[in-house]
């Protein structure tokens, strides 16, 4: 037969630590019982954060912004609360970015390019051709190219107490919505325009009056004839804000703004104050917000294109490439000009050209040419 083991001895040193446990456990639980409270742990609150979008409620940007908000919300188990408020609602659009800095706000949804008025270098993230990348290259010359680092010493120059996150690459916005075709640079001479960012200077320089205003004034502005013409964004955006409204011809492709994406901001006080792990989380529903808001996107926007076309009587047409090219030589100035005003715009853009240099000559190299397919598929064939 085998001998049993002999059970474990307690230590001495363990007997009074684990008696004064029991004792205060058991005085613990007696207390709670004769007072009629339950032995329930209580959840900490959740931390709330308050933010604002500079996007009207009805647009699509704003839907982008409660999404963000929505996976930090579900990821964090609810631990973490942002609430979004849209355009207006504490602040106007423009002054988003000093709100989130002062603290009036925890945070907010915007572009980049909405802060060109403080350092004409935030814009580079928003408007020109950025060196034949498109919007996803953008990101990645952000992330894994040095951008990131460039962005963070701009706003601390700027005395911005924020931390700034891109996300979200939006397809190439059109060249602006018309009362009749544009064929011609000289067309633009005297027009009274609406755009943002560095686009303000590429579209001065072709000859128009550019006015920036906020995405929600747009659409009023051209119905009282204060503005002519004017560029926003996309197809869903421009449907809800009324563009099809005011005007009926729409000018697709343009390099103005053909490598946009959205910025998340925080208060910087209020952000450090979270916890490893909630900062974790924010991060990861960044990129997971970043590629469903890609995905989200064409499926909305082409359908909002086709109903354009197919209910509101708006004719598209393909901006002429004499105007493109005009765009890239207006550039060509502005980047000249800038570099020689503002050493951080020039900083900006030696790295972007870096990236850029491999990164587009990669993806120009390896890319199919998708619409050759497309037109083998879909159109229509003669005979």
């Amino acid at each position: 037969m085998s001998k049993k083991a002999a059970p474990e001895k307690s230590t001495p040193s363990e007997v009074p630590s684990r008696r004064k446990f029991l004792t205060a456990a058991g005085a613990t639980a007696a207390s709670a019982a004769a007072m009629g409270f339950p032995m329930i742990a209580k959840a900490a609150a959740p931390i709330t954060l308050r933010f604002q979008s500079t996007w009207p409620a009805k647009d699509i940007f704003h839907e982008y912004a409660l999404d963000f908000a929505s996976k930090v919300n579900a990821m964090s188990g609810k631990e973490l609360k942002i609430e979004v408020l849209p355009a207006g609602a504490v602040v106007k659009a423009f002054d988003l970015l000093d709100a989130v800095s002062k603290g009036t706000l925890d945070g907010g949804h915007g572009v980049i390019a909405y802060w060109y008025g403080k350092n004409s270098a935030v814009a580079l993230w928003g408007s020109g051709p950025a060196f034949g990348m498109d919007p996803n290259m953008l990101l990645a010359w952000h992330y894994y190219g040095g951008g990131k680092e460039l962005l963070d010493e701009i706003y601390q120059g700027m005395n911005m107490d924020v931390v700034s996150m891109l996300y979200g690459p939006m397809p190439t916005q059109p060249f602006g919505w018309f009362k009749k075709p544009i064929t011609s640079v000289e067309q633009m001479k005297g027009v009274k325009f609406r755009t943002v960012g560095l686009a303000v200077d590429i579209y001065k320089d072709m000859g128009a009056a550019v006015n920036p205003l906020p995405g929600g004034e747009i659409v009023p502005a051209m119905d009282r004839g204060l503005l002519d013409a004017a560029e926003f964004n996309n197809a869903s955006s421009d449907n809800l804000l009324g563009f099809p409204d005011v005007a009926k011809v729409c000018m697709l492709q343009s390099f103005h703004q053909c490598s946009e994406q959205f910025e998340i901001l925080f208060n910087k006080k209020k952000y450090n104050a979270l916890s490893a792990e909630h900062k974790s989380i924010i991060k990861h529903a960044i990129e997971a917000s970043s590629a469903d808001m890609s995905w989200k996107a064409i499926d909305r926007y082409s359908k909002d294109y086709i109903d354009m076309s197919s209910k509101k009587g708006v004719k598209f047409y393909k901006t002429p490439d004499a105007i493109l090219r005009k765009q890239l030589q207006s550039w060509d100035k502005i980047m000249k000009e800038k570099s020689a005003e503002n050493p951080s715009f020039k900083k900006v853009l030696d790295s972007m050209r870096s990236f850029a240099g491999r990164a587009a000559r990669w993806q120009n190299d390896t890319n199919v040419d998708y619409k050759m397919a497309y037109n083998h598929f879909f159109a229509k064939k003669k005979g």
